[in-house]
């Protein structure tokens, strides 16, 4: 009994709070969307009532996949959270053609500069729009734990 208890204490279940650097956000959201790549905000185990989560590419290391984590059949697996899901009414992302059509007169060197200004302010308004609850699945289920955004 005493083993089941130890096991229990180390899941996803005990979480209350995670903590997210908001350029983290930025970045796997980012990348999630410019490309076909799979970034997420990563929380390891063992888990305790206040986690971290840090940028992680599930694509990496050949071990991204949301099963398993390498060690053995009982540990709990690291818990991913899309980035999505962190951002409240998520922009959408500004894209080179966008910023041409805008600018059909402009030099190249000026639709390059207001093109890196409009991903800035992108960046800068995924910054802002980090949420303060998140849904996280656990045990088949799913439960709202508190993100504090850092940064």
């Amino acid at each position: 009994m005493t083993e089941e208890s130890a096991d229990d204490a180390a899941g996803p279940d005990r979480i209350r709070s995670i903590a997210v650097h908001r350029e983290d956000v930025a970045n796997a959201l980012e990348a999630t969307l410019r490309s076909d790549r799979e970034v997420v905000l990563r929380a390891t185990p063992p888990f305790s009532g206040r986690m971290r989560a840090r940028l992680h590419a599930l694509d990496a290391g050949g071990n991204g996949g949301h099963k398993g984590n390498g060690g053995s059949d009982d540990a709990p697996a690291p818990l991913h959270i899309d980035p999505r899901d962190l951002v409240a009414d998520v922009p959408q992302y500004p894209e080179v053609d966008d910023t041409a059509a805008e600018l059909p007169d402009a030099d190249l060197e000026t639709r390059r500069e207001r093109h890196a200004e409009s991903v800035e302010a992108w960046r800068e308004t995924v910054r802002e729009r980090v949420g303060s609850t998140v849904e996280i699945e656990v045990d088949g289920g799913v439960r709202s734990v508190d993100v504090n955004a850092l940064g």
